[in-house]
């Protein structure tokens, strides 16, 4: 998580270009790689702050996240703050 693979990396893995591999992801998934990733990485985060074994920053870090901006997506995406988990 704290180094994912570029767009590019993933679209010669599997054997595509960058513009096929993101409309056929949308289209799949229907979110971009990108929030896919970002989505992927706050629930792992999420999982760790409930199990109470991990802080706040330390959760942040472990997903690719500086606290700061942790706490902001990770609001935007539950509607709780990573801390109430934590209470």
């Amino acid at each position: 998580m704290l180094n994912p693979p570029t767009l590019a990396e993933l679209a010669l893995s599997v054997g595509m270009n960058t513009r096929k591999l993101t409309v056929g992801f949308r289209r799949l998934f229907g979110e971009s790689v990108f929030e896919y990733l970002q989505s992927l990485r706050l629930e792992t985060a999420w999982q760790m702050l409930t199990a109470g074994d991990v802080s706040v920053s330390t959760a942040a870090y472990q997903v690719g996240y500086s606290p700061a901006h942790f706490s902001v997506a990770f609001r935007k995406k539950f509607g709780v703050s990573p801390k109430s988990l934590r209470g």
